[in-house]
């Protein structure tokens, strides 16, 4: 996870021609598993990420990466991973349409199923 959002960074920078600055570089390595990052370059670039264990053996991350689009705005993500995947979220993110009325009527219906113990296979 770590590597492919420093190789984002990586690909980020390298479309941008000129020298970059390393202004904040602090690294926690890890113990016990838990360590953290930060990191933010003079063209606006910044990343801000703490991992540690999880329950089932995974490591859960909580973050933040941002820069600047085209137009200066800043682009922000905050993202979290772990036992319920990866999740990313940010104002310019697309966000689906809602889920049809039926969808929910359904659901309950599997739900309830289950509880009977009825299984499909």
């Amino acid at each position: 996870m770590k590597l492919i959002l420093i190789a984002a960074f990586v690909a980020i920078v390298a479309a941008d021609e000129r020298p970059v600055e390393v202004i904040v570089d602090e690294r926690v390595a890890p113990e016990a598993g838990v360590y953290s990052t930060n990191i933010q370059l003079d063209n606006g670039i910044s990343i801000s990420e703490n991992g540690g264990p999880g329950s089932l053996g995974q490591t859960n991350v909580e973050g933040t990466y941002s820069f600047p689009d085209e137009n200066g705005n800043e682009i922000v993500v905050h993202y979290s991973a772990g036992e319920g995947g990866f999740v990313a979220t940010g104002p310019h993110l697309p966000v689906p349409p809602p889920a049809p009325a039926h969808v929910a009527k359904l659901l309950a219906i599997a739900e309830q199923q289950r509880k009977e113990g009825i299984t499909f296979e």
